[in-house]
């Protein structure tokens, strides 16, 4: 990873769960245009109410700000209806649109009675002919017929959200960036590691959105319970060797899947402790500013904040926004 030179500008995004009301993310879309944020997603997963048409109003109620899915898995929505999908959003939006592409959980897919290929292949098989179509080309393999009859659409930036070292050296090889979501924050040379890996020559630009865990308040207290309450959950879906790579302490997070298992959510929560914490970053706005300085230092050119943010979304973009972007980009 480069160091960002002293003039380079940073993109700040935030991301927002599936599911998110429609009312409440056109709220957070204006609010995050009026202070600044370059990007704003929201997430599309299986069974929950969907993100696309948040997106849409989002787009139509916007003038500035580009607005993405993340993401739209090639499973559950075949690579021609996303191209459409993402073609239409181009055409309101003037090309403001950003599309996420993904796997898909396994389990969402198997619950709707679907058996997936492998996700690295169904992906990039997905990406190719998404890309193809978007671009008024027949994708491999397909009917010479395939194409979007109403011509190509404005230029799509495709996002891979990733993860796992073969998904994100798929992102930077055929993708034009990557939601990496960065547990923790502190691992992201080994992210970049990863996405330049996969790129080999490739000198074109790419867009590696560090992908947080934010929760942010002007009570410090609050912010930190907030994210324990997010990574209790999750304690024992991270794999063991990741954890110890990061330095954590695996028995920790094994005792708090145990608490969360027996249904004791509370204290699994109190049993998170400030090591713990650093999966993600929690606090006032100094201590976020804090901790992604840290970040940029290190050469991150896009922060992402994401879920749980704040008491509400809105309060927590206007911290972020009237605090910590001015902070690390100052005018």
């Amino acid at each position: 990873m480069t160091a960002r030179e002293p003039d380079e500008r940073l993109t700040f995004s935030v991301r927002l769960s599936s599911g998110t009301p429609v009312s409440v993310f056109r709220e957070c879309a204006l609010a995050a245009e009026e202070l600044g944020f370059d990007q704003i997603w929201t997430g599309n997963d299986l069974l929950r109410r969907s993100g696309i048409v948040p997106v849409t109003v989002a787009l139509t109620a916007t003038s500035r700000i580009r607005v993405g899915s993340s993401v739209l898995n090639p499973v559950s929505l075949h690579p021609a209806e996303i191209a459409m999908i993402a073609a239409q959003l181009q055409d309101i939006s003037h090309g403001r649109y950003l599309l996420g592409l993904g796997a898909g959980s396994e389990v969402f897919l198997r619950w709707a009675g679907l058996e997936p290929a492998r996700p690295v292949p169904r992906t990039r098989e997905g990406l190719r002919a998404v890309r193809a179509l978007l671009e008024g080309r027949v994708p491999e393999g397909w009917h010479e017929q395939a194409r979007l009859k109403d011509g190509p659409a404005l230029p799509t930036p495709i996002y891979l959200g990733a993860m796992g070292p073969k998904m994100l050296a798929l992102a930077g090889r055929e993708a034009d960036g990557a939601l990496a979501l960065c547990l923790p924050p502190d691992r992201i040379e080994w992210f970049s590691a990863q996405i330049d890996e996969g790129r080999g020559g490739r000198t074109d630009p790419f867009d590696l959105a560090c992908c947080l865990w934010v929760s942010i308040d002007d009570d410090r207290e609050a912010a930190k319970r907030r994210l324990a309450s997010k990574i209790a959950p999750y304690a024992g879906s991270l794999a063991p060797d990741t954890l110890e790579a990061a330095g954590f302490d695996v028995e920790r997070f094994a005792h708090v899947q145990a608490l969360m298992t027996a249904g004791d959510t509370e204290a699994a929560i109190d049993a998170v402790d400030e090591a713990m914490l650093r999966l993600g970053m929690a606090g006032d706005v100094n201590d976020v500013t804090e901790r992604c300085e840290e970040l940029v230092s290190r050469g991150v050119h896009h922060l992402s904040f994401g879920q749980p943010l704040g008491a509400s979304p809105v309060q927590a973009l206007t911290l972020l926004g009237r605090h910590v972007l001015p902070a690390l980009r100052p005018t």
